[in-house]
């Protein structure tokens, strides 16, 4: 047997920048990374402990499919206290990570050639993802001299008799970028007008710097598939920990899609969950104001660059740095900086032709030591 037994889809691998990116990282020596999401930052001990505490007494086991009841539980009172939204249990999924959660919840309400709306740039497995569901992702463009915000109009162009859902991102990867409560309340009018869903990958909720997050379910409770998680705000990629909250009948399908994928998310990643959303209020500010720093340095260094761009940061942990006064392409501009710098980014275009071939996104996972570093390399650089 050969290649040629795999799936016809997999015959012809379409390209991957973030997948070719991580795989040049572990290739480099004397590299300052600043390529993917993953921080420097470790858990915080208390998690940890906590956690190592409960698998003593015994939370090595399967929970049920949907996430032990203590965990969904936590969630519904996180979102109570922090945001005033009430939701049921049965609302609640324990997921490994956010990014599963999106991918069954397209399994579940996507028919083969139902349409969803993606605003680009965007994080790039999303396309994957809808197409692997059976579904056609139509993309939209928001414009860095809008704040990267969705232009409701070009959205509701957008919308046909096909189209299924609406999957946003915010605060955004890759533009830092956090939607305002009117786009939030104008892209729920039309979900609802429309009866669609809104996916709204909400992972980056606490790292809005400037002005508290509002979570979409506010404006469009009964339309809306929420799903965040611990991998950002918590420092805790590694754990493989998210949740997603939807209308408990779309939740019963995930379900059974689900009990025959990975049945439950580990037991003892939804028992660090759990003491980390009871601690949230102590935790949280520890992760954010790090991130913060970071991009304000970095804001700052740029600005001094006559060669780069950057418009105002809002959340996240990227830098999405305009590179068009270098007359390079995102993947040209990145291949330079490394073999030149030793620093490593992610094109632009990995997250949308249409948009981000101007820009190159910049992850500050790692401390001011490093960036200062990587900048002072950079700033050496002619064009």
């Amino acid at each position: 047997m050969n290649a040629s037994k795999i799936a016809k889809k997999y015959q012809q691998p379409t390209e991957n920048l973030l997948m070719d990116i991580a795989m040049l990282a572990k290739s480099k020596t004397d590299l300052i990374d600043l390529s993917i999401g993953d921080p420097d930052l470790i858990t915080d001990q208390t998690i940890i402990e906590a956690a190592f505490s409960d698998a003593k007494l015994g939370h090595t086991k399967y929970t049920a499919s949907d996430g032990s009841r203590e965990f969904l539980q936590a969630v519904v009172d996180h979102y109570q206290n922090r945001y005033g939204l009430t939701f049921e249990l049965n609302q609640v999924r324990a997921t490994v990570g956010a990014m599963h959660g999106t991918y069954l919840a397209l399994l579940a309400i996507i028919d083969p050639g139902d349409e969803v709306i993606i605003h680009e740039p965007y994080f790039s497995p999303y396309k994957e993802q809808v197409e692997a569901a059976g579904g056609i992702p139509v993309f939209i463009p928001t414009y860095e001299k809008d704040g990267f915000q969705i232009d409701l109009t070009i959205l509701e162009q957008a919308i046909t008799d096909k189209t299924k859902a609406i999957l946003i991102n915010s605060p955004n990867n890759p533009t830092g970028a956090v939607f305002s409560k009117e786009t939030f309340k104008g892209i729920a009018e039309l979900a609802i007008a429309k009866d669609l869903f809104i996916l709204s990958d909400e992972i980056y909720e606490e790292l809005s710097f400037y002005e508290d997050f509002t979570p979409m379910a506010t404006f469009a409770s009964e339309h809306t598939i929420t799903f965040s998680g611990f991998s950002k705000a918590f420092a805790m990629t590694g754990w493989r920990i998210g949740y997603m909250i939807a209308p408990a009948y779309v939740n019963d399908v995930v379900r059974q899609i689900n009990e025959n994928v990975t049945f439950s998310a580990p037991a003892i990643s939804q028992q660090a969950g759990i003491y980390a959303l009871k601690h949230s209020e102590e935790l949280v500010p520890k992760v954010v104001n790090v991130f913060q720093e970071r991009l304000e340095y970095v804001k700052k260094r740029v600005d001094a660059l006559p060669f780069l761009s950057l418009g105002e940061i809002k959340g996240t942990m990227y830098a999405f740095i305009n590179i068009e006064k270098t007359q390079l392409t995102s993947v040209a501009f990145v291949e330079k900086v490394l073999k030149e710098t030793n620093v490593l980014m992610i094109p632009g275009k990995a997250f949308g032709h249409k948009t981000g071939d101007t820009h190159v996104r910049l992850a500050v996972t790692q401390d001011l030591e490093q960036l200062k570093e990587a900048f002072d390399r950079i700033e050496k650089l002619t064009f």
